[in-house]
């Protein structure tokens, strides 16, 4: 009996170890943990910018319109807000009043989601755990989404947003990576897959949500943005089971010591602080496209084909398209290009991106002048150079920026030192491109636009600088650190 019973054990055993080896590449390879998550962050990612590509043209043409305005709940107070800063920063809120409004009240909600989720992943850390933390993100923001599509909740749709993207944000993606063992050579793969989801929701949602919100009804297109959410929290709990089981918790919240930092350290992270501001004014160019860029498209880009006007949220999906091309050919030209002679490092890397991408609003300014000079809107074609400039310059910037902050790092700050890099996109939304696209309309296109390339192109030169005096402290050292 006992002989039966150690073999009926064994084949027990032998049928889950099977099942469990099966689920861990049931997925193109992967665990099907990546198909929850994967599907859940399409989604979410759908959600988000559908709203944020009409958010600026909303507001601008609907909801600071007189007969509405009156009715958004809080509103003289965010007013008085606005005030404060024009008083702090004059010649940045010079613009028209619909426009200041509208560009900083979405260039701030674009800057807080990178501010946000520091505190998401505390909680996650150290209080809820992971997979609660992401579900009530995800339920927050799909309460958030619907409170815009009403004239009364608008600020408060915002407010809660921005709490459900800081829970969601940034826990998912980790629970992406802990998927795979720390030496699992199928984790590249996987983030691969997982951000070609989000690539693919950016490319559909300006469409689907755009076109509803222009064409049909602005708060249709909210709640079809809210309706993605809805989907993308029922996805999530429904793949709870794949997903992988929560870190070790300490009751006392205690963490592991990191080792003292050496004099070196401690000036690396000085210097990578330090170049925050200048990342910023790097980025202005390709920020602005989810704000005063579309309402300029609007207005000097023929967009009336076949006798239907095309809606102006459809750049978006524009651009999610050249980015994706660029990207793939970015990375290839790299790897060709480091066969055959050394590859310059990251922040050379970067000062090439910015002056490429510098480019680009130069392009628009000079379809601004020709539009002013003929009086007629420039064709789609002038479009279609923007983004290829700017998302080829772009894809040298924002990851490649990524690489040096996670590898310049010192040990036992590298999850650290990455939060504190995507600071410059806080920065630039929330201070730098809000006011600056509320001065659209109260200057000429082309000046408008030439300011946006001198920022860009002193960045640039300061970046230069900063490559030739102190790129020796960002070089690899013999024994690299791993950034932990």
């Amino acid at each position: 009996m006992r002989n039966v019973t150690a073999q009926l054990s064994d084949k027990l055993s032998a049928l889950f170890a099977k099942l469990k080896s099966d689920s861990d590449t049931a997925f193109l390879g992967h665990p099907w943990g990546l198909a929850w998550l994967s599907a859940s962050e399409f989604w979410e990612r759908f959600s988000y910018y559908g709203m944020q590509s009409l958010l600026v043209l909303y507001l601008l043409h609907y909801l600071l319109q007189p007969g509405h305005v009156e009715q958004v709940w809080g509103f003289e107070s965010f007013r008085r807000l606005l005030q404060w800063l024009s008083q702090e920063a004059p010649w940045l809120f010079g613009g028209k009043k619909e426009m200041v409004v509208a560009s900083f009240t979405s260039q701030l909600y674009a800057g807080l989601v990178y501010v946000t989720p520091l505190v998401g992943g505390w909680l996650a850390d150290r209080v809820l755990g992971r997979t609660k933390t992401v579900a009530i993100g995800a339920g927050l923001m799909l309460t958030g989404t619907f409170l815009l599509a009403l004239n009364q909740t608008f600020l408060i749709g915002l407010a809660v947003l921005l709490a459900g993207v800081g829970c969601f944000k940034g826990n998912i993606a980790a629970q992406v990576g802990a998927l795979y063992h720390i030496d699992d050579k199928r984790r590249a793969d996987g983030f691969q897959i997982y951000f070609m989801g989000i690539q693919l929701a950016v490319i559909i949602s300006p469409i689907i949500c755009g076109t509803l919100g222009e064409k049909v009804d602005w708060h249709l297109g909210f709640i079809a943005a809210g309706v993605g959410m809805a989907v993308a929290l029922a996805i999530y709990l429904g793949g709870r089971k794949t997903f992988p089981p929560e870190p070790a918790m300490k009751k006392n919240g205690s963490r592991e010591k990191r080792p003292p930092l050496s004099r070196r350290d401690f000036w690396v992270v000085v210097l990578l602080v330090a170049l925050l501001p200048v990342l910023a004014f790097t980025i202005v160019g390709n920020q602005e496209i989810f704000n005063a860029y579309l309402p300029w498209a609007e207005k000097n880009y023929q967009l009336m084909f076949f006798g239907w006007e095309v809606p102006v949220t459809w750049m978006l999906s524009f651009d999610a398209v050249f980015s994706s091309v660029t990207m793939v050919g970015v990375i290839s030209f790299w790897r060709w290009y480091g066969k055959r002679w050394k590859e310059p490092d990251e922040i050379t890397k970067i000062v090439i991106g910015v002056a490429i991408s510098t480019l680009a609003p130069l392009t628009l300014a000079a379809a601004s002048a020709k539009v002013a000079l003929t009086g007629h809107p420039v064709s789609i074609g002038w479009a279609a150079a923007f983004h290829l400039i700017n998302d080829i310059g772009f894809a040298n910037v924002l990851p490649i920026g990524l690489a040096l902050y996670s590898r310049a790092a010192p040990k036992g700050l590298g999850g650290t030192m990455i939060a504190v890099y995507y600071l410059h996109l806080f920065f630039a939304n929330t201070m730098i491109v809000g006011p600056l696209g509320g001065l659209l309309g109260s200057m000429p296109d082309t000046h408008f636009w030439l300011l946006h390339v001198a920022l860009m192109g002193g960045a640039a030169a300061v970046l230069l600088l900063a490559k030739l005096f102190f790129g020796h402290m960002l070089a690899p050292t013999g024994g690299e650190r791993k950034a932990a």
